[in-house]
């Protein structure tokens, strides 16, 4: 798979010990990486990242720390970085504005300063987020080239950080000069509302959906018309591995931002996903709650995928029904059973991608 390009890379993963992050980390060893983790410890309980096991040596650090993130960078040289540390959440980002600013903007920035003085790196993704686009709750998707912003905290941390990274990008990581003054290809990558099992932060969707039905609670759902692009973890994760592989291999056209969104079947609002999710669970239940107390949420947000689907020829494997089905049963297999079947899906999702032809898969 990814041409075998990362068999025996040095790839470094901030936020490693998150949901996407570990499932990174999972499938990057399962691809024979030497894969090292950049993180805070994990903050739940249970921790994908902790159930996992993986062989992987963690650092245990805040990405506010230039100092920290420097010295890890010079001690570990890796080859690739995936940079996904931040805090992820919209309303955390309303109780703590500064520290989201500060991790997702400062932390971005202090990354890729310290990719200047060391010589191993070649490619570096940032992992930034469908809501860093200035949201005018279009009926159509964002493009790449749409102008970033946000209203809350969060939004605006991750557009500031998309600037950040095409800032270093133009001053110090020129595409003119790579191969000349530096040897360093940066990109950035876009999802949409990211779903699969192992999730359990607080005030997401699928979690709280998960933490009421196992304690035979209702769930209250607070907007049940917002519409998200819904997708499997390992959709956007194939993405940002054939990003890496272009990187890798010095092809210039890919160092710029990407794009990885749901076929438009995967556009629902939120109440359609819980419907889905209790035709597999139907122990579930759930009420809608009216707040007009309610913090300030996108109710329509869509990504345009085009240029990943014609230039980097990746596109969305499992439909809306296959990922939640999917993402139901990691749950009751851990609940029911005590199973962690990550690997398990992730060998599911390479054999749906074979079927379809997709080029990664080999």
């Amino acid at each position: 798979m990814f041409e075998n390009r990362y068999h025996g890379r040095k790839v470094l993963i901030t936020g490693h010990t998150g949901f996407k992050g570990s499932w990174l980390a999972a499938w990057l060893t399962q691809l024979g990486a030497n894969v090292v983790g950049l993180s805070l410890k994990p903050n739940t309980t249970p921790s994908h990242f902790d159930l996992l096991k993986l062989p992987i040596t963690s650092y245990f650090i805040d990405v506010r720390s230039k100092e920290q993130v420097a010295k890890v960078l010079h001690e570990v040289q890796p080859e690739i970085i995936f940079h996904l540390a931040a805090q992820p959440l919209v309303r955390d980002s309303y109780a703590d504005p500064l520290y989201t600013l500060e991790t997702n903007i400062m932390g971005t920035a202090n990354l890729l300063q310290a990719c200047q003085s060391v010589e191993s790196v070649q490619a570096v993704v940032i992992v930034t987020s469908d809501k860093c686009y200035e949201n005018k709750e279009w009926v159509w998707g964002y493009r790449e080239n749409d102008p970033m912003g946000g209203y809350d905290p969060y939004s605006v941390s991750k557009g500031c950080a998309e600037l950040v990274t095409a800032s270093f990008r133009n001053a110090y990581f020129n595409l003119e000069k790579y191969g000349q003054t530096h040897h360093v290809l940066v990109a950035s990558v876009r999802a949409g509302n990211v779903i699969g099992g192992g999730d359990w932060a607080k005030d997401r969707l699928i979690p709280d959906i998960v933490r009421a039905t196992v304690k035979q609670e209702t769930v209250p759902i607070r907007c049940p018309h917002a519409t998200r692009p819904w997708q499997h973890v390992l959709e956007c994760l194939s993405g940002y591995l054939c990003i890496g592989v272009k990187l890798l291999q010095g092809d210039k056209q890919f160092a710029e931002g990407w794009n990885f969104a749901p076929a438009s079947s995967g556009e629902v609002p939120v109440e359609t996903i819980v419907r889905l999710m209790q035709s597999h669970w139907p122990q579930l239940s759930y009420e809608i709650i009216a707040n007009p107390n309610q913090l300030h949420e996108a109710h329509l947000l869509k990504l345009d995928a085009s240029k990943a689907n014609s230039i980097l020829k990746w596109k969305s494997v499992w439909g809306l029904e296959e990922t939640i089905q999917v993402t139901t049963a990691w749950y009751r297999d851990f609940y029911e059973r005590e199973k962690i079947m990550t690997m398990r899906d992730i060998d599911h999702y390479v054999n749906s991608a074979k079927t379809v032809g997709l080029g990664w898969t080999g």
